[in-house]
């Protein structure tokens, strides 16, 4: 049976030019950023200078893709040793001066310029959630695995802007929301456009005024 997406052609298209056009673009214009982030994360605190973590892609038709999202570390070294995965809070302990600040105005996910170019992510999306949480956020929601169907995650995106890290169940709920709503924003190429255009202006402001988590 031939695979139908409800995304717009057209939409898949642009989203992917667009995506590689200023990823790589950025990762040129912002080399030298790197190199000071880097030195800042290595004389601060013991540890690599980057953290890849498993994440889940996209969804199609029964099957999900995983990748390795790439961040610079924002953590103390091993962070989750004794904990393992856990909900994010507003001021985690966890996180190094220097992490806190990247985070603040997400200079953390310039790494990410580098899973946007290989095709792992989006600028715009769902945010990509790690492989073990959906397992147990799918029990005690439904559908909740099906955010990132026909859609790659991205940087950036309409739940992210409205609402940031989640700290809970109800949270993700709320984002669950969000996602499906910008799910609905491709099927239009002018809704998509609009949609877009609002959450870069979000992400602009959120980086400026240092509202990040």
């Amino acid at each position: 049976m031939k695979h139908i997406s409800y995304v717009h052609p057209s939409i898949t298209l642009i989203k992917r030019a667009i995506d590689l056009t200023f990823s790589i673009t950025c990762l040129l214009l912002t080399l030298p950023v790197f190199v000071v982030i880097a030195l800042m994360i290595k004389l601060s605190s013991p540890g690599d200078i980057f953290y890849c973590q498993l994440r889940v892609g996209k969804m199609r038709a029964g099957k999900v893709k995983h990748f390795k999202m790439i961040k610079f570390r924002t953590m103390v070294n091993d962070a989750e040793k004794g904990s393992g995965a856990v909900w994010a809070t507003s001021n985690d302990s966890r996180l190094t001066p220097i992490g806190k600040f990247l985070r603040k105005v997400r200079l953390d996910e310039l790494p990410q310029f580098i899973n946007v170019i290989k095709g792992d992510m989006s600028l715009i999306g769902p945010r990509p959630e790690r492989p073990e949480i959906v397992i147990e956020l799918d029990k005690e929601i439904p559908f909740y695995s099906e955010r990132t169907y026909e859609m790659t995650p991205g940087i950036t995106g309409l739940a992210q802007v409205n609402q940031g890290y989640d700290t809970c169940i109800d949270d993700v709920k709320t984002k669950i929301a969000y996602d499906f709503a910008y799910s609905l924003s491709l099927t239009k190429l002018h809704r998509w456009l609009l949609m877009d255009l609002n959450i870069i202006f979000k992400t602009i402001v959120i980086m400026v005024l240092g509202r990040g988590q």
